[in-house]
């Protein structure tokens, strides 16, 4: 059985976007997958991303908010930032085999109601879900 393929996932505040895309890839790859998420000034683990995860069945309620320092010391198969700001503050991660940008809207800088909010980080969710499991479907472990 091939070794599991390692994925980093950054963004700027390591809340939502990134949050979501690790649980995603876990979901998706089916066990073929190590995903991890790191940010640049991370936040903390935004209670909206896990509602709308938790939706799917995809429990991240146990993730936490990383700094990408922790992670400088290691090798991954991708790094794949999912925001402008960690793309132009990061062009180039230590570890990485290859790296990768899929920028994503920010669900935390929503407006509105709190379901117009959480519409918004289920839209989002949605985008990172089809985008996760395209690129799975597409390469061969």
């Amino acid at each position: 059985m091939p070794e599991k393929l390692r994925i980093l996932i950054l963004c700027t505040g390591n809340s939502c976007r990134s949050q979501m895309a690790e649980g995603l890839f876990r979901y998706f790859g089916e066990g073929s997958v190590d995903s991890f998420s790191a940010g640049l000034d991370p936040k903390g683990v935004n209670p909206r991303a896990v509602t709308v995860m938790n939706e799917l069945g995809i429990d991240i309620s146990s993730h936490t908010s990383d700094h990408l320092e922790k992670y400088l010391k290691d090798s991954f198969d991708f790094v794949i930032t999912v925001c402008d700001n960690a793309n132009e503050k990061c062009p180039v991660f230590p570890g990485a085999g290859k790296r990768l940008h899929w920028p994503f809207d920010d669900p935390a800088d929503a407006t509105g109601t709190d379901e117009e909010i959480l519409a918004e980080f289920r839209r989002v969710r949605d985008e990172i879900a089809a985008k996760v499991r395209a690129w799975l479907e597409s390469r061969t472990f």
